[in-house]
């Protein structure tokens, strides 16, 4: 059993123009006075890592680690969600997807797809370099726009579908394993990995690539209505990173898992901050804690009700509190008694 780290704060929702949220000293010392012990950084935010240099320069990377540290916290990962949406865009969402590309790249698809590669790659890097172990990331999409079948799917779509998406990540599978970091997918709709079944798909894609790890985040499954608890059963194993959100689902007689095409606050699911949804965190702490899974606690803000503010100040409590202290004895060591093998034996009556 391992103990997990924490509470620590995904910075990406709470980036804004006003202090502190508009430089990473304003953030650190932000988070550091709420109680927070790490920050998962956007890569995107160039104000908060330059992710060229960090990918080129360990003394860059010394001296950004030593500013973090100075506010006694930790980078827990760093994140390319928004790049890594982007090395794999069905053309249906071109335009949209555009929006998280520099300017010279919209409108160039396979353009956009290999740059956004080569920043992953440098991402690893600067995982390396800052001494980090896992990545945050998505693992973008090809085929969601086919999640309910209808038009029936060809035979083949799906498997060729799986094989493409392998085929972009493989290069940046293989630059994580030279830096020795694993990379983390959050399991998130939108994505082509959604669920168990899309992770496993991928990871055979990929030849069961040892690179290939979850990013578990059990607000998208209380969405798509999957048990969160027993996914923790099915792939501990894979579970480098951690969101802690909170999620509901209040199905009506109108609208339920699709949404009705409504904005956040009207559909059947949605996010709330942390203690004001549905998910029972007590059981997933407990069993992370139990199959000894290696993460920091990150929250990630989003909900269409509390401010951000407060649900900043809430979290860290509500992290600190779930966090179990892992034991090192057996509850009723006090009744044991010294063992040898005759001992044993006159046990069995042998």
């Amino acid at each position: 059993m391992k103990t997990i780290k924490g509470p620590a704060v995904f910075l990406a929702q709470f980036v804004d123009s006003q202090p502190p949220f508009n430089s990473l000293d304003g953030l650190c010392e932000w988070a550091s006075g709420l109680g927070y012990k790490g920050i998962q950084i956007p890569t995107w935010e160039s104000f908060l890592i330059d992710l060229d240099k960090a990918a080129e320069s360990q003394d860059y990377c010394d001296e950004l680690k030593g500013k973090i540290n100075s506010y006694g916290l930790e980078i827990t990962e760093l994140s390319t969600h928004l790049q890594g949406q982007l090395v794999a865009v069905h053309p249906a969402y071109d335009i949209m997807f555009d929006n998280f590309a520099p300017d010279a790249l919209k409108g160039k698809p396979k353009e956009r797809t290999q740059w956004a590669i080569e920043i992953v790659k440098k991402a690893a890097t600067a995982s390396r370099r800052l001494g980090l172990k896992a990545h945050a990331t998505f693992s973008g999409a090809l085929l969601w726009h086919t999640a309910h079948p209808w038009p029936q799917r060809p035979a083949g779509l799906v498997e060729m579908g799986f094989e493409e998406l392998a085929k972009r990540w493989m290069p940046i599978l293989n630059h994580f394993d030279e830096e020795g970091v694993d990379v983390c997918y959050e399991i998130h709709p939108g994505e082509d990995l959604h669920d168990g079944d899309t992770f496993e798909r991928f990871l055979e894609a990929t030849g069961n690539h040892k690179r290939v790890n979850i990013l578990y985040d059990p607000s998208h499954f209380v969405l798509q209505q999957l048990d969160y608890i027993a996914y923790i059963d099915h792939y501990h194993e894979f579970i480098k990173s951690f969101h802690v959100k909170d999620s509901e689902f209040n199905p009506t007689g109108k609208k339920g898992a699709f949404g009705g095409y409504n904005d956040w606050g009207d559909r059947a699911g949605r996010y709330r901050s942390l203690g004001d949804g549905q998910i029972d965190f007590k059981t997933i702490f407990s069993k992370l804690t139990q199959y000894g899974c290696d993460v920091w606690a990150v929250m990630e803000w989003e909900c269409c009700i509390k401010s951000p503010e407060q649900g900043a100040r809430e979290g860290a409590k509500f992290i600190q509190d779930h966090i179990i202290e892992a034991t090192t004895k057996t509850f009723d060591d006090f009744a044991g008694s010294e063992i040898d093998s005759n001992k044993l034996k006159n046990i069995l009556g042998l």
